[in-house]
């Protein structure tokens, strides 16, 4: 990374779960920050958050505060991201967004650095990132295709609560307790309990019987792995668990496969960890790789009912590959690359 650059960077959506994992990691990893500054709606105004023995007061996100920002990253809903963003890229802040409102827009880059880095050089200030359920499947699914060409997948997700947010994991976690007590369960989040219980509803349902999220897999695989004609059938399910998901594939190649070359694949490339010897009870579970970087890949198998086919499992952390961290890595690589300038060096 450039460490003669340096960058206003702000927050949009700071006091939320995805906006307090970005703080922690561009502290954590050393953006080159000249400043940083926080955003949330107005009721947090002027609420003081720390992060890494620092301070910071949350100013209220709205139009005219990005003047002086030189790159935001947005963590906040769809709704929120299309009425601040225009005003963000107006005022030439690049807009690195977390939710779904640009990522089907044909001028709008949908990326993930691992795989097609090249759409960061060609954005018109904004700047999409995947949803998580998609970020973590393709972490196991993209050297596969190097390797093998990907024609078709089927997908069954473990997702956990925090992909819904705090609220969700706090309902989780009382639901939990009043079990131990033998109190009633309250349910306010999830249509059902979600402690000791499987709901296969993550996002709402469309005409086609899929909901957005199982939609969302199919689309932004799609545009991510530049396959347009990727056919794709997702099942997401929440789960009890509180951070990272995890995703069961079954995936057909166009060419033979074999689970040697598969593993050899999965070990090579840089966004995911192989974690795979059955023999000795070897693979990754969502509890291994929350608050990791890379997403595991284990359980590789030649599938017994697809032609060229592979199974196998992935865990990946929902917050961090699939939201976070992969934002963040998408601008530490266009600094790496001289893509991302301050307005001082314009």
């Amino acid at each position: 990374m450039d460490k003669t650059a340096s960058f206003t960077v702000g927050i949009v959506g700071a006091t939320g779960a995805v906006g307090q994992e970005l703080l922690a990691l561009l502290l954590g990893r050393n953006f080159p920050l000249a400043s940083l500054r926080l955003f949330a709606s107005a009721r947090s105004a002027g609420k003081v958050v720390e992060c890494g023995g620092r301070k910071f007061t949350v100013e209220e996100a709205k139009p005219g505060v990005f003047a002086d920002i030189d790159v935001a990253f947005f963590a906040v809903d769809g709704a929120t991201t299309r009425a601040l963003a225009p005003d963000a890229v107006k005022a030439g802040c690049l807009v690195i967004d977390k939710s779904s409102a640009y990522r089907m827009d044909p001028a709008v880059p949908l990326v993930i650095p691992e795989i097609n880095p090249e759409g960061l050089r060609n954005h018109h200030g904004i700047i999409a990132n995947p949803n998580c359920s998609t970020a973590v499947t393709l972490m196991a699914l993209w050297p596969l295709h190097r390797q093998f060409g990907l024609k078709r997948y089927f997908a069954a997700t473990y997702q956990s609560v925090s992909g819904t947010g705090a609220d969700a994991i706090d309902e989780l976690e009382a639901q939990v307790q009043a079990h131990a007590k033998s109190a009633p369960l309250t349910k306010k989040v999830y249509p059902y309990q979600i402690a000791f219980n499987a709901i296969p509803q993550v996002d709402s349902f469309g005409s086609d019987g899929y909901t957005g999220e199982e939609t969302k897999m199919r689309e932004e695989s799609r545009r991510i792995m530049g396959l347009p004609d990727l056919k794709v059938s997702a099942t997401c399910v929440r789960v009890p668990v509180v951070r990272a998901h995890s995703v069961a594939v079954n995936a057909e190649f166009e060419r033979p496969v074999s689970v040697e070359a598969a593993r050899a694949a999965i070990a090579a490339f840089g966004g995911a960890q192989l974690v795979d010897d059955p023999s000795k009870q070897v693979y990754p579970t969502p509890l291994d790789f929350s608050r990791q970087v890379k997403c595991g890949v284990g359980r590789i198998r030649v599938d017994s009912a697809l032609d060229n086919g592979l199974s196998l499992w992935v865990s990946g952390d929902n917050l961090w590959k699939g939201a976070a961290l992969n934002a963040l890595q998408n601008a530490e690589l266009m600094v790496r690359e001289g893509w991302l300038r301050s307005k001082a060096s314009r």
